[in-house]
């Protein structure tokens, strides 16, 4: 499994979203030149995203996007499959499995399926408020008088 750029800006767009979360719309403009992503591509993600209702879209002058939900309501595994789909280490595991005839027969299904648990586990454990306080104690460790 490998995450790609539209997975990584995807998870920086909606950090950026929870920690500008001030009842105010963001424009798109501001996440690019913050995050340091083409307002191109975000728009293309955030199209997912509005699609998928993790993020609403606010028309007009002072319009711009918005989490649909708090911060602790989004998973990493939720944003990510969202713009990703399968995150599945292998065809034949997860929610999407591809049919495979020697499944009965091969070893190397149960590293694929223990991977991919892993993997779920790890992403569904990891909350966009967790990201939100990961970020604000960088900061904070960047902090120089």
């Amino acid at each position: 499994m490998k995450i790609s750029t539209k997975g990584d800006y995807a998870i920086q767009l909606m950090l950026d979203l929870a920690c500008n979360n001030t009842g105010i719309p963001v424009s798109l403009k501001d996440i690019a030149r913050r995050q340091h992503i083409s307002d191109k591509y975000l728009e293309q993600i955030v199209a997912i995203l509005n699609k998928a209702s993790l993020v609403k879209s606010i028309r007009g002058a002072r319009g711009g996007y918005m989490l649909y939900a708090s911060p602790e309501n989004y998973t990493v595994r939720q944003i990510l499959e969202t713009v990703e789909g399968s995150l599945a280490p292998a065809d034949c595991v997860g929610a999407n499995a591809a049919y495979c005839e020697n499944r009965s027969m091969c070893v190397s299904v149960l590293i694929w399926e223990k991977l991919d648990q892993a993997i779920q586990d790890v992403l569904e454990g990891i909350t966009l408020a967790d990201l939100v306080d990961w970020q604000n104690n960088l900061m904070v460790d960047q902090y120089v008088i």
